[in-house]
Order: structure tokens, then sequence, then C-alpha cells
């Protein structure tokens, strides 16, 4: 799921970028904090592991959902483990995001050199999101080689409608339509419409490397980014609020678009995306076929706990502790062990249960439209026991199509040597032969 770290539960603990902005002391007797002080003032709090101070700046809409435990546990389990702890600041930058005040902490990090925190502050100068996230050094995005820039062109749109309407980029190829179309589906985590981690923008580059092969792409803001206050305000909160309404209102713009044969749209869901693009074609007769890169078939609860494993062991440090805490919150998450005001991983218990009995590959067995499957070898956090029951399920079902890359990993990115999640920073793209197999298979089923 995108980036284990920005798994459910850390849409409370990863974020990213910086500068050097302060806002205007008022004229007060005393002097008031900038709200760059307040966030300088937190992330010391956090280098000292002192959690209850951190929890003391938190607005209502977290402090009613997680305890101070609770917050210390995430940090504790899953961003030291991941990064280590925090050496020291090097530079901040102020910005404005919605109705929110944001300030970008960038530090150094014992494991993972430099990333940023991320602290979104509300008008009443509270915190309402907390976020670890690599540090962006506003990097210049270079078009991979197989992305022929004439042959396409990019619309703004905007999808859904009420409170939750969001942002996105419609890439339209150039020439006589209408043409085949794809909506992407986003993993895990607060994600923007290209998926961007670090220097590296999955979504942009399949965008843009299927609209240079003839095929409509839309690709928006996922909600709880955009919307990341109100999404955690959100009573009884699942998988159809996090992504799967989001994605039938994807497949409503395609479907009004002239541009489009409503024939031929097609969802492609990457990790969580992928593991939620059964349900979704479910709900929706219009969609021709499923495209899943990296979808799991066990239960998130699980891969998490294995994720965290497989990088505890890499790092070489004891995190026994850690392991044994997340174990117990797993096993809270079976036995649906969680009260109404509990979050469990980030996420309460009416998530829990939705994804208890939700299991992609039945839903999938259900549908009777053409289902490209891929997996990289790479991938750590969706792996190949994950694609084996894809294909012991569906290996002799003609109308579906299965690939595993030997070299490629959860970004379906090219890489050598032992997968870890410190190479999401290096940049690269993905990788041609899977645009071309995307490619292909639409157009020839």
């Amino acid at each position: 799921m995108k980036q284990i770290k920005c798994f459910i539960a850390i849409i409370i603990v990863l974020g990213v970028i910086l500068s050097g902005c302060l806002e205007e002391q008022p004229k007060q007797q005393q002097p008031v904090k900038t709200i760059e002080g307040l966030a300088i003032d937190i992330v010391s709090l956090l280098m000292k592991n002192n959690f209850s101070g951190v929890y003391s700046f938190f607005d209502s809409s977290i402090s009613s959902q997680i305890t101070a435990e609770e917050f210390a546990g995430i940090w504790e389990q899953q961003v030291i483990p991941s990064h280590g702890t925090i050496l020291g600041i090097v530079k901040t930058r102020v910005s404005n995001e919605s109705v929110y005040s944001v300030v970008y902490v960038t530090c150094n990090f014992s494991e993972v050199d430099t990333l940023d925190v991320k602290i979104l502050f509300n008008s009443e100068r509270k915190v309402v999101s907390l976020l670890v996230v690599p540090a962006q050094e506003e990097f210049q995005y270079t078009p991979p080689s197989y992305v022929d820039l004439s042959l396409f062109t990019e619309e703004e749109v905007v999808i859904g409608s009420g409170k939750w309407m969001l942002p996105g980029t419609l890439t339209i190829p150039n020439g006589k339509g209408p043409f085949p179309a794809v909506v992407l589906v986003h993993g895990s985590g607060p994600n923007d419409r290209d998926e961007t981690y670090g220097p590296n923008k999955p979504f942009k580059d399949i965008a843009w490397g299927l609209a240079s092969q003839g095929i409509v792409v839309l690709r928006y803001e996922k909600r709880t980014k955009e919307y990341p206050n109100e999404s955690a305000a959100i009573d009884n909160f699942t998988v159809e609020d996090e992504t799967i309404d989001d994605a039938l209102a994807g497949v409503d713009l395609l479907n009004n678009s002239v541009d489009v044969n409503h024939s031929d749209i097609f969802v492609l869901g990457h990790s969580l995306g992928g593991m939620l693009a059964p349900q979704i074609a479910l709900q929706d007769d219009r969609i021709a076929g499923l495209i899943i890169l990296a979808g799991p078939t066990r239960p998130l609860e699980d891969l998490l706990l294995e994720q965290t494993q497989y990088l505890a062991n890499l790092s070489g440090i004891n995190q026994s502790n850690e392991i044994a805490s997340i174990k117990d919150m797993v096993e809270k998450i079976k036995n649906l062990d969680i009260n109404e005001s509990e979050l469990v991983l980030g996420a309460p218990i009416s998530y829990w249960v939705y994804l208890s009995i939700y299991d992609p590959v039945v839903t999938a067995q259900s549908l009777l439209i053409p289902m490209l499957i891929l997996q990289g070898k790479r991938d750590y956090q969706v792996t190949m026991i994950d694609f084996a029951r894809w294909n012991d399920t569906f290996s002799r079902r003609s109308s579906v199509k299965l690939l595993n890359y030997q070299f490629l990993n959860h970004f379906f990115i090219a890489g050598t040597g032992v997968p870890n999640n410190s190479e999401y920073l290096i940049e690269g793209h993905v990788a041609e032969e899977v645009i071309l197999d995307i490619s292909n298979w639409i157009k020839n089923i």
C-alpha cells in the first residue's frame, strides 16, 4: 500500500517540503510565537520523545480520535523503525493549503538523512495533521523516454460534487477520438494526483505514457489529501469514503466526456486501489475492465506487520518491543476489539469491519469483465505471495492476464539489490514495459 509508511495509520504521521518564511509578529506586550516557532517547538519535543507535549498542541479533531499513548505508539513503532530518530532541524518553510497554515520542518533523521515533518495548523493555531515524508527539494519532473509530449494535451477538471469535489487532470491524446480511457486509483495514504513520493510521480508516468499511446487518463487528488480534517471527521469512515466513492465519480466524469469511448472505460488501481478495484467494478457496470498493480490479496494489517518486520530485519536494530506492540494491534483488528472512539493503526472500527468482510479475489471472481494483474518481484510491501493468489485463482480464466516483472518495485520502477524504503527516494520512472503491456492489453481485449 503504497508506502508502507503511508498505510492508513500514518495518515497522522507522514509528510513533506520546505523553505523559510516568518509570519509577521503580532504587536502585543508579550511576543506571540509565530506558527513557524510553534512547529519548531513541536519538532523539538519529538526529538526529546515528549509525545504528551506534542499531543497538547493537537486540535480536538485529532485528540478525540487518538490518545497521547496511541500517538506515541505510532511514532515509536512505525516512524522510528523506518526512519530513525530526529537528530536536528535543518530549515523550515511556511505555506498555506486550503484553510490551513502549513509548516514544513526539514530534519536530519538517523536512518534516512533528510525528511520533512509537515504540520498543519487551523485558525486557532492547533495542529490538525502531523506528517513525516521525504523532503522534496523542488524536484524537476523529467518525462520518461517513452513519453511524447506532442501527442497529447491536458485539462484541469473536477470530479465529484458537493463537499467532496476533487481537482484532477484529464490527459487527452491528440487526434480524432473517442479514445479508450483509464481512471487511476491511489494506494494508501493522502496521495496527490501523481502519487508523488520523493522525486517520483508514478501516476504522472502512467498518464503521460498511456496518453502517448492514444489512451485518455484521469488522475485526481485523493480525498484524504484534499480534505484531511474533514475526512478524519467522517462518522463510520471506511474505504468507501477514502477511495471507492471518488473512483466512481471519476468513472462518471469519463462517461460524460466526448473524448472517451464510453464502452472502453477502465479502472487502474495501485496497491490499496488495486485491492479495491474489484469492489469499484462491482458497483458500476460501465467499467469495461480492471488493471490491478500490486494489489494485495491479504488483510492490510497482516501486510503492515510483515513490512515492519522486513524493514526491522534490514536495519539490524532490535525492535522486538515495537513489533510485539504492532502484533497486539493486529490482534485487536482481527478480533474487532476496538472501541467506537478508538483508532487502531490510525483507523476506526468501521474501517476494519468493512475490510474484515471484503475479499478482493472472491469479489473479482464474481466479475465477468477482463482483468490485467501486474506485480513487481522486488516489491516488499505487496509481494509475490499476494500475486500467487491472483495467479492461482485466475490463471485458467482467458479474460484475465497476469504478468510479473523481475526487477520492479512497489512503484513499478526498476531497482537492484535488496529492496528497501530508501530506494523510493531515488528518481526513476514506471518501466516502459509496464506502460506498453497496459496499452496493448487495453487495445486488444
